[in-house]
């Protein structure tokens, strides 16, 4: 795989940066709109430099956030006014289209 670029990680720091609030997006979604091959590599980033971005509203395809992060971040999207249904954010309703 190749080396992520700084160009690629300002590009997903500023669609993570643009999900307004009470609207999420997935990594796919923030891969397909930053032209990156695989959402793992949203996931990297998001992993190591999203500390002041709302990394909350970015979610994985299947609505579930990761178990260690999931009681958080479902507790901050509903207080944006996200609907979560069993523990799992209804995309239909809050998904963020770029």
């Amino acid at each position: 795989m190749a080396a992520t670029t700084g160009d690629q990680v300002d590009r997903v720091r500023e669609l993570v940066a643009a999900i307004p609030t009470g609207r999420v997006a997935t990594y796919g979604d923030i891969a397909a709109a930053a032209g990156l091959s695989t959402p793992r590599t949203v996931g990297w980033i998001m992993r190591t430099d999203s500390s002041d971005l709302p990394w909350h509203r970015v979610v994985p395809a299947s609505g579930r956030p990761a178990p260690h992060l999931a009681r958080r971040q479902l507790e901050r999207l509903a207080a944006e006014g996200v609907v979560v249904r069993d523990g799992r954010v209804d995309l239909a309703t809050a998904r963020h289209r770029f």
